[in-house]
């Protein structure tokens, strides 16, 4: 067991030096503590800054001098790294926050200013807060982060988030899957029941996210860091032009729908979701996949209503609540659709907006493809394309009839 007492002339002398040898902040002290195996090191670097707020004039001196009077201080440990067996996955062996700050492209001065542990910035003026706040007309909040976090957030994804699988179940905002792939399972049922989870991303706290990472194998100080990065609380300026039952998820530190990372950590923390309804669909011998914050159960001479009461229950049970004006129950003499595909036989675009794609396209023939731009998109070929792709992923017929007439068009930009 560790015993509290003042530091010895040795030690008291090598945090000094450690203390002096970088940028004078309380966290870059602390986390220079915290790479020499210093137990409690944010309290030691909070005592030390409180009593020298700016930097020493003696350098090295004056800081010795105050350690070996300070009381009750433990002494510092050797690094113990975590055994292999408790990391999960191929993610990244980061035992240290500095560990971090390399790997997402920052100092450890700016790793703390942008994973924000005090939530000091949500009162700061928006030109000192990490994200953009757009309310859309559902009154659903985008909160994207700035252009830096941003590039964070990225790195964040690419090295660690990308490389932890989510539940089989789980189709969107993951490699190899699509809305196709969420809707195909459920084409040509005798019944689909699509159920939608309310206040998705608002819904998944901070405390959540952080057990994610707990649960990956880093250390405490590592997973607050990670999830300071990944989270945000809205400003209140912001919550007063919304509505109050979403200003009052918004209020507490929750996954911010914008930023790159929140798609992948919401996978994550409805994995045990996705598992408890699966094993639901089983015993109804029905399919189940989840897009984001759709649901879709599929089978034959389905229970409905039993089956939507125990989506909701176990939704409840997981954090979550579902959105009662948005459950459909389709049966096969109506259409069905998920997600915009109509899947009574199997899944595919809408009719109508094929041919609406195929009228551009015959115009753009004939009177060239700028007075077809109508909403002026700055990349209209590319996004003529791109609907082409998106009507072309479950109907192959309809892409070649629609990349013919595309190939023809005298292109502009």
């Amino acid at each position: 067991m560790t015993r509290r007492r003042a530091l010895s002339s040795a030690v008291a002398r090598r945090l000094a030096a450690v203390a002096t040898s970088g940028s004078w902040t309380r966290a870059a002290i602390a986390q220079r503590f915290e790479e020499i195996g210093t137990p409690d090191a944010d309290r030691i670097a909070t005592r030390l800054f409180d009593l020298l707020p700016t930097p020493p004039v003696e350098g090295v001196d004056s800081v010795y001098r105050l350690l070996s009077e300070l009381p009750h201080i433990d002494e510092p440990a050797p690094v113990v790294e975590q055994p292999d067996h408790e990391w999960r996955f191929d993610v990244p062996k980061w035992t240290h926050t500095v560990a971090v700050a390399q790997a997402v492209g920052l100092t450890p001065a700016e790793l703390d200013w942008f994973a924000d542990p005090g939530e000091w910035l949500r009162n700061k003026a928006p030109t000192l807060q990490h994200y953009r706040y757009r309310i859309r007309s559902d009154h659903r909040l985008l909160e994207a982060p700035k252009e830096r976090l941003r590039e964070v957030q990225r790195r964040i994804l690419t090295a660690l988030l990308d490389r932890v699988p989510p539940h089989a179940a789980a189709h969107g905002f993951v490699r190899g899957r699509s809305v196709h792939t969420f809707a195909a399972p459920h084409a040509g049922r005798d019944m689909v029941v699509r159920i939608d989870l309310r206040a998705f991303f608002p819904s998944i706290s901070q405390a959540r996210v952080r057990a994610v990472f707990d649960s990956l194998g880093y250390p405490p100080r590592v997973s607050r860091v990670l999830t300071g990065l990944c989270t945000t609380s809205t400003p209140p300026d912001v919550l007063a032009r919304l509505p109050f039952d979403t200003a009052s998820r918004l209020r507490g530190s929750h996954l911010p729908q914008g930023a790159p990372t929140s798609p992948a950590l919401a996978n994550l923390v409805t994995y045990r979701l996705d598992r408890r309804l699966t094993g639901l669909a089983r015993s109804s011998r029905a399919e189940y996949t989840r897009y984001a914050d759709d649901l879709a159960f599929s089978g034959v001479d389905l229970a409905a209503d039993r089956l939507i009461s125990a989506v909701g229950r176990i939704a409840a049970d997981e954090g979550f609540s579902v959105h009662p004006r948005k459950t459909r129950i389709m049966r096969a003499h109506r259409r069905q659709h998920l997600a915009g595909l109509v899947i009574n036989s199997h899944a595919q675009v809408v009719r109508t907006e094929y041919d609406q794609l195929r009228a551009l396209l015959f115009n753009s023939l004939r009177t060239g493809p700028d007075l077809q731009n109508r909403d002026g998109r700055s990349h209209f070929r590319e996004y003529v394309y791109g609907r082409i792709a998106w009507i072309g992923e479950s109907n192959p017929n309809r892409k070649r009839a629609l990349l013919a007439l595309a190939d023809r068009i005298e292109w502009t930009g």
